[in-house]
């Protein structure tokens, strides 16, 4: 590929991205919503996974949902990705105990912690964004809470209400877990 080529590619890629930034920074403002708190948004549907923020003034939290939709007839579907951003949210009620293993990105590995099964919580404000890649769309709307969740999302939930709150659980490591070879 001649370097003309090369920057011809790079050129429509950086249009392609300055056109989806300003995207962004529209339904910043038409969700009328401070810029910072979308952040753990943003960062949710670019690196993936749950993200939270805090400044002096508030707290926001992203938690991501995965949910397949799958034709048993055609043999085809995809991955549906729902994050709902939470500012200010503020914990109502955890119910169970799940131990788990999980790795934070401010860790280097992964530790056994215990998580609650279920979480409910609510928010000052609540915005759920859906990454449909089968019409390659994200669609924002405003939800009311409380909301609740269960699962990956409730450990979710509790992980990043953990950071805003500046504590964060430790656990034991995976190096301390004994293998054990069945014959």
């Amino acid at each position: 590929m001649e370097s003309t080529e090369y920057d011809i590619l790079n050129y429509d890629k950086l249009k392609k991205q300055l056109s989806f930034n300003f995207a962004e920074n529209k339904a910043i403002n038409d969700l009328n919503i401070k810029p910072d708190a979308f952040i753990p948004v943003l960062f949710s549907l670019k690196f993936g996974g749950d993200w939270s923020f805090k400044t002096s003034e508030l707290e926001a939290m992203a938690v991501k949902e995965k949910i397949t939709r799958y034709n048993e007839n055609t043999g085809e579907g995809y991955t549906l990705e729902r994050v709902t951003l939470f500012v200010n949210p503020c914990l109502i009620s955890n119910e169970g105990k799940v131990l788990r293993l999980e790795k934070c990105g401010a860790k280097n590995e992964r530790e056994l912690v215990e998580r609650p099964f279920r979480v409910k919580l609510d928010a000052e404000d609540i915005v759920q964004a859906e990454l449909n890649p089968k019409i390659m769309e994200i669609s924002l709307k405003r939800i009311k809470g409380p909301l609740s969740f269960s699962g990956s999302a409730a450990y979710g939930v509790s992980h990043e209400i953990e950071h805003l709150a500046g504590c964060e659980r430790t656990g034991k490591f995976l190096w301390e877990f004994k293998y054990r070879v069945q014959g």
